[in-house]
């Protein structure tokens, strides 16, 4: 077939995958492959929690693209346009250099961002977890409010400071819930201050239950854990206001807390918008084999793509890690196939279940549909996560064994601002220092 060049853009669960596949089926005289990406590294986002509670270090969750993709030329940028006919792409490099590729196919797995709703003050004050530089906001934020609230006299504001409001109940919120009284406790044993102080988090969400997308049995497990560890559970509840002061649900209840965490849910890449490709639910529309209609040499998978789902007729396939690596093989296996003319297979999943890590000893799991819970769901959530992750498997069991037999180390380390990690933005995998420059010259005028 001669030498040709795939582009893939993004290297999320599903880019990573792809370009992996590739990889191992064609070699550098048959086909040049091409990663654009924003950053360096694959984040394995599931296990982005501990790392926000001080569990993991953020290295040990992040999987180099250049050492685990050798072959693969990995080109740093965020793609800010893609011309379908003329088969090119234009990117921006971190130092605002710009740049071109030429394609001859494209694979888009562009990814997903934090999900937005329409609420007065939720882009300023609301944080999202999409991101490293997010973790490792939101752990230096918790710790500095612990710390704050142990040297102020005011209670109102004590009180507010030991107050963290998490909306929605999925897969993250509801794991950034089970997880944070125990963070907090942490810091707060090391303030005599606040030793009789009440620390409140508070998990909302519109659903009448938490993990609403899942089997009733893992929430029911869920739930428990939560209540168990005090966690006030606000269902069919969210916020109509945010400021710096607090919230405001909406039963018009006033919440006084300077810690707003948004899980509500993940939008396809704002590029996806920008193709002018025919979208499904905002997601760039493909048949079975990924293939966007109308456009052979183009594929799309994971977030990015709104793929039918054989399971469910007239439904896509949700946006979850899962899917998005399936998709990612598969995609990678098609254009291949492409290439040299053989058959594009369909996308097809069996459903292995789902796992949900809750801090402790504690986990909800159904392994092929096993409810399981405790011990052993932790367990087999670990082995889950140990098994998907490409590499770094050795880092994280360590940091595990030093989380169970040592203390667990608690400082503010100040490198991410909030102005560099606001809640509308494209690329949650990159601080927005321009941002922050933004904000203080404003204070400063």
């Amino acid at each position: 077939m001669g030498h040709t060049r795939v582009v893939i853009v993004g290297g999320g669960f599903a880019g990573y995958h792809a370009a992996e596949q590739l990889a191992k089926n064609t070699g550098p005289d048959e086909t040049e492959i091409i990663l654009v990406n924003p950053t360096d590294y694959f984040l394995y986002l599931p296990l982005l929690p501990e790392v926000a509670s001080g569990i993991l270090d953020p290295r040990a969750i992040t999987v180099s693209l250049a050492g685990t993709l050798p072959t693969v030329r990995l080109v740093l940028g965020e793609v800010d346009r893609i011309d379908p006919e003329a088969r090119y792409l234009t990117y921006t490099d971190p130092e605002d250099n710009t740049g071109s590729v030429n394609f001859d196919r494209l694979i888009l797995a562009a990814g997903s961002v934090n999900k937005l709703l329409p609420i007065p003050g939720l882009a300023t004050h609301g944080h999202g977890f999409r991101g490293v530089p997010e973790a490792l906001y939101f752990r230096d934020h918790v710790t500095r409010q612990i710390e704050l609230a142990a040297a102020t006299n005011d209670q109102a504001e004590r009180d507010a400071r030991c107050t963290f409001v998490v909306v929605g109940a999925g897969y993250t919120g509801t794991e950034i819930a089970a997880q944070g009284p125990e963070f907090t406790r942490i810091l707060a044993e090391r303030h005599p201050e606040l030793r009789d102080q009440e620390i409140r988090w508070k998990l909302l969400d519109v659903a009448p239950r938490v993990l609403p997308g899942l089997d009733r049995r893992l929430s029911n497990t869920a739930t428990d854990v939560l209540r168990k560890r005090g966690v006030e559970l606000l269902t069919e509840t969210s916020i109509s206001e945010a400021t710096e002061n607090g919230v405001t649900l909406d039963s018009g209840q006033q919440v006084a807390t300077r810690s707003l965490i948004w899980c509500v849910g993940v939008r396809p890449d704002p590029l996806v918008q920008s193709l002018g490709l025919d979208t499904t639910e905002g997601r760039v529309t493909v048949d079975e084999t990924l293939t966007v209609p109308g456009y052979p040499h183009i594929f799309a998978c994971g977030d990015a793509a709104g793929v039918p789902d054989r399971a469910n007729p007239g439904r896509l396939t949700a946006m979850t890690a899962q899917h998005a690596t399936r998709q990612g093989k598969l995609a990678g296996s098609n254009v291949l196939a492409s290439l040299r003319g053989e058959r594009l297979n369909g996308y097809h999943h069996r459903d292995l279940g789902f796992v949900v890590d809750l801090g402790a000893r504690e986990a909800a799991a159904n392994p092929l549909r096993i409810p399981l819970s405790g011990f052993t769901a932790k367990a087999v959530t670990r082995g889950y996560h140990l098994m998907a992750m490409p590499t770094n498997r050795l880092r994280v069991a360590i940091d595990w064994l030093l989380e169970a037999t040592t203390k667990r180390q608690c400082v503010q380390l100040g490198m991410v601002r909030s102005g560099t990690v606001p809640l509308d933005t494209s690329s949650p995998e990159l601080p927005n220092l321009r941002g922050e420059q933004e904000a203080q010259s404003s204070v400063r005028t």
